[in-house]
């Protein structure tokens, strides 16, 4: 199964008409994703791509029915388009633009608590590669032919160490059940700990590959989770390594701040937890291989 979206999960795009959002609405149509339409503010009536435009999330979800969007507004206006997606009574949400302020991110934090933890849409991102379920769908801007279909769950802050396992264990013959991308920005929508949970209660998956990095608690959150209360295998790999301390490194989150935010004090707490660790990116398909191989 699919543990965020499947091939009958009904999807609008936020930011349907722009560049970013037209060039990447075709990849996933073309890769099966039941896109139903999209939203820009002021195109309303009008069809792109084949499909209907509406001003508002709402009108598009009173409209097609819609579950789950993804968002491709530019960061100034990002957050508003998240919160207009809790409010039009989506379950999930995908943001993949970059950028967006932390001040704003706190905001859309705040404005979805004003939701029951179970009318909460889910929001994955910003700043990250989005979802994809191989054979099924996808809703993000992963390159589709690099997965194949299996029983790997993959969580990752990085999109292109995502891919990379991605690639690696197909060519060892090793699918994905799915991999999300949460994204790496210091304030984000869920945690390495939500999907932890879901993929533990997933029938698909057998092992979850987590792959974190420098800065931010989350890793030792999960390997935590990960050691109290999963019976699968999880497998793990810091990037960061050689990074100096107090420097931000690629993704705004990546920056060592306190105790236990390094990767080597990740590293250490992964092991302590029972957590199997990548030494390196290049070993992604041969470490899961044996952790597989010893679960047969």
């Amino acid at each position: 199964m699919s543990i965020v979206i499947d091939n009958k999960t009904s999807i609008l795009v936020q930011g349907f008409t722009g560049r970013i959002g037209s060039f990447h609405s075709e990849e996933m149509i073309e890769y099966g994703t039941n896109i139903v339409g999209g939203v820009t503010p002021g195109r309303g009536g009008t069809t792109h791509q084949g499909l209907p435009v509406f001003d508002t999330v709402k009108a598009a979800v009173a409209a097609t029915g819609a579950e789950a969007s993804i968002v491709f507004v530019p960061p100034p206006f990002a957050a508003d388009a998240i919160m207009e997606a809790a409010d039009g009574g989506l379950r999930t949400c995908v943001c993949i633009t970059d950028g967006i302020p932390a001040q704003d991110m706190m905001r859309v934090k705040r404005y979805m608590r004003r939701y029951k933890v179970d009318k909460r849409m889910q929001l994955i991102g910003p700043n990250c590669a989005g979802v994809i379920s191989p054979g099924k769908a996808l809703l993000g801007i992963m390159p589709g032919h690099i997965y194949k279909e299996g029983e790997v769950g993959i969580i990752g802050r990085s999109g292109t160490l995502g891919y990379e396992a991605a690639s690696q264990l197909k060519a060892k013959g090793i699918g994905v059940s799915t991999s999300v991308g949460i994204g790496g920005d210091p304030i984000n929508g869920s945690s390495f700990k939500d999907h932890l949970a879901t993929f533990e209660k997933d029938s698909q998956t057998r092992v979850v590959v987590m792959i974190g990095e420098i800065g931010g608690p989350q890793e030792a959150a999960a390997a935590e989770f990960a050691r109290d209360h999963m019976h699968k295998p999880v497998v793990g790999y810091i990037a960061g390594l050689t990074a100096p301390k107090g420097r931000t490194m690629g993704h705004a989150g990546a920056i060592v701040s306190a105790a236990g935010e390094s990767a080597k004090e990740k590293v250490d707490i992964l092991r302590a937890c029972g957590v199997t660790v990548v030494e390196r990116p290049s070993e992604f398909g041969s470490t899961v291989g044996q952790v597989l191989a010893a679960v047969s």
